[in-house]
This record gives structure tokens, C-alpha cells and sequence, in this order.
């Protein structure tokens, strides 16, 4: 998809086509309308990002909720969105033994106990043996530098999920 395509949409489209750039938060890709045209992706991108960033701490908080548990209740329930179900199967979440999906739910509940949010953490880029290392090392975070982490990281999912809808050579693609 090209971005003069990404232009023309309206509103209803383009909520359907970016509602999940960022988890379950369609209501960001309805803000981010409004700031067309686009240029390229890395502008688009820039419209995605900002908008986390002016929001207040509650709300960064908020989007991280929206997020699931890596290989948890929504994965073996089949709830999952298709971009999270297609994330944490590239990293082998969907196939844990039962002694790594019982190491990574104590994980998981220790870290929302401690922080107040899911572990986020852009699957793609990681693997079945690196997940329960990194949740461990970031358990002994400080909430506010956990925060600016897991927020990196729903930045770093959101830039893949642009990249995938609008095509591996869409960085490359200008509307000047």
C-alpha cells in the first residue's frame, strides 16, 4: 500500500486498516486521521508515537493494559488479535512446554503485581528463551524506567505492524 493510497482513505478505513498499530487502541489511529496527508512512513509512524507521548502517565499506562500476557489466558483461549497471535508465534510462544508456560505466567503475574500492566515486549524481535530472561531482568526495574521501557516497546511493535501494512519498501516511499 502506498501512501497516497494511506491518503485517500476515510476515516472508517482508515481506522480498520491502523486500529491495531497499537493494541486495541483504534481510538490513536482516529486521532492520527486527522493529521493527513502523510508522507512516508516514518511520518506516519511520527503521528502514531507522538500521540502516546502527549498523553499523561495514566493513559501510557491505559495502552499498556490493552496489551496481553505473552504466552497467556488470551493465546490459549484463542483471543488474541491476529497481529499478536502472528508476534508471539514468530517467537515461539505458541508452542511452550508446560514447565515454560507455568514459568512464564509466575512471571507474568509477578511483573503486573509489581508495575500494574502486562509485559510488553515486541515478540518479533525476541525468541521463547529470551522472553522469561528479559521479564525477569525488567521485574528489577524502576516503575518509571519500566514504564519508558515497555512503551519502547509497544513503539518498536507498532513500527513492525506499519511496516507489514504498508510493505517491506514502504520506508522508502515519499509523497512530497
Amino acid at each position: 500500500m502506498n501512501m497516497e493510497k494511506v491518503n485517500s482513505m476515510d476515516f472508517g478505513e482508515f481506522v480498520d486498516v491502523f486500529g491495531n498499530v497499537i493494541e486495541r487502541c483504534p481510538l490513536i489511529a482516529a486521532a492520527v486521521w486527522s493529521q493527513r496527508p502523510f508522507f512516508d512512513l516514518e511520518d506516519l509512524e511520527k503521528h502514531f508515537f507522538a500521540f502516546i507521548d502527549a498523553l499523561p502517565q495514566s493513559g501510557q499506562e491505559g495502552i499498556l493494559r490493552c496489551h496481553p500476557d505473552l504466552a497467556g489466558r488470551e493465546q490459549q483461549r484463542g483471543t488474541l488479535t491476529a497481529e499478536s497471535q502472528r508476534e508471539q508465534s514468530s517467537a515461539g510462544l505458541t508452542s511452550l512446554s508446560a514447565e515454560e508456560r507455568q514459568q512464564l505466567e509466575k512471571l507474568n503475574a509477578q511483573y503486573r503485581a509489581r508495575f500494574g500492566f502486562p509485559f510488553v515486549l515486541a515478540a518479533r524481535l525476541s525468541d521463547r528463551a529470551a522472553v522469561p530472561r528479559e521479564l525477569e531482568r525488567r521485574l528489577h526495574c524502576q516503575p518509571a524506567q519500566e514504564l519508558r521501557t515497555a512503551l519502547g516497546e509497544v513503539k518498536k511493535i507498532g513500527h513492525l505492524r506499519l511496516v507489514d501494512l504498508l510493505g517491506a519498501d514502504s520506508s522508502r516511499l515519499k509523497l512530497r
